[in-house]
């Protein structure tokens, strides 16, 4: 797949991508469909944000990747990522 049919993908399927040409094992994709309806924050993103904990933020859609150590960060493609055909559901 191209970027465009793995971001459909992610939209419509709710699932995980990956590129083929990644060298980490394990990394994948996914849509976190953020809080619309907002959710208190807590205590590392009130430190962050100077917001009182507890308050209720609302936060948008945004892409997440799981590392190749098992951890979660917000992902921004790259030009290389955008540009690949080497894009695959992993479920």
């Amino acid at each position: 797949m191209d970027f465009g049919q793995a971001l459909k993908y992610l939209k419509v399927n709710r699932g995980r991508v990956t590129r083929e040409g990644w060298n980490g094992k394990g990394m994948f994709i996914v849509l976190q469909a953020g809080y619309p309806e907002g959710i208190a924050i807590n205590k590392n993103t009130s430190e962050a944000t100077g917001i009182p904990e507890g308050t209720v933020c609302k936060f948008r859609p945004y892409l997440m990747m799981k590392t190749v150590d098992n951890e979660f960060v917000p992902w921004v493609a790259s030009q290389t990522d955008i540009l690949a055909e080497d894009w695959f559901p992993v479920d």
